[in-house]
């Protein structure tokens, strides 16, 4: 067949195709219910082209260009070795297997980041949601040690012995977060760790939680 059969014959079969097809020109709105997207039940974006030229200005002027700020304001995850040392620093074991501190230490590499040297590949740097998520279970798991063991570490003792974590009450200390953070604490932490422990299912569970909490946010970006 030549191409000329070839349209015809599909202009026919386009056209047999169609014979059944409705015109809804006369009712640009078919829905009865009215869900339909219209003016009256739609969002009102905003125009992104519609920016005020001297507000961008001083923005630009305060912050710098965007492929400055993209640098600045970015962040890099805690190196392998680091957080290793960090834990040992809180006597946790960094050997081991199963759901253990150490354990989850050492199977999470891969989830990490870690280098691959004989493929060039070097250690990733950048924050990532299963570094992260291996970082926090990291914390959660060795919480209950990093509690018992707190008044004993070095890098906690201020004079004879280093603070509690927590106080008789159950109340968290403004010197034991000052110990799992490295830097001085403040009301506000106390009330958010505070927060942490009663809204947890049970005091126990809280305390490892919110160790557990403020080590991910005071370490996981560096």
């Amino acid at each position: 067949m030549t191409r000329l059969g070839y349209m015809c014959m599909s202009i026919l079969v386009v056209g047999a195709c169609t014979d059944g097809l409705t015109d809804d020109s006369a009712n640009p709105n078919p829905d009865p219910a009215g869900a339909a997207s219209g003016q009256g039940n739609t969002f009102d974006h905003p125009n992104p082209d519609q920016i005020d030229p001297f507000a961008l200005a001083d923005r630009l002027a305060e912050e710098g260009p965007p492929r400055y700020t993209s640098h600045v304001h970015s962040c890099a995850k805690m190196p392998i070795s680091t957080l290793g040392h960090m834990l040992t620093g809180f006597g946790v074991a960094i050997t081991g297997t199963g759901v253990t501190p150490g354990g989850l230490y050492t199977s999470g590499f891969n989830a990490m980041g870690e280098a691959n040297f004989p493929n060039r590949i070097r250690e990733n740097i950048s924050v990532t949601t299963a570094g992260a998520s291996r970082e926090f279970d990291i914390f959660a798991a060795a919480a209950p040690g990093i509690i018992t063991s707190m008044p004993t570490l070095a890098r906690c003792m201020n004079g004879a012995a280093g603070p509690a974590m927590f106080d008789t009450s159950g109340g968290c200390t403004l010197d034991g977060i000052t110990c799992l953070m490295g830097v001085p604490a403040t009301s506000t932490h106390v009330a958010l760790c505070n927060l942490t422990v009663t809204s947890a299912s049970t005091v126990a569970v809280g305390k490892n939680l919110a160790v557990a909490v403020i080590l991910a946010a005071s370490q996981t970006c560096l």
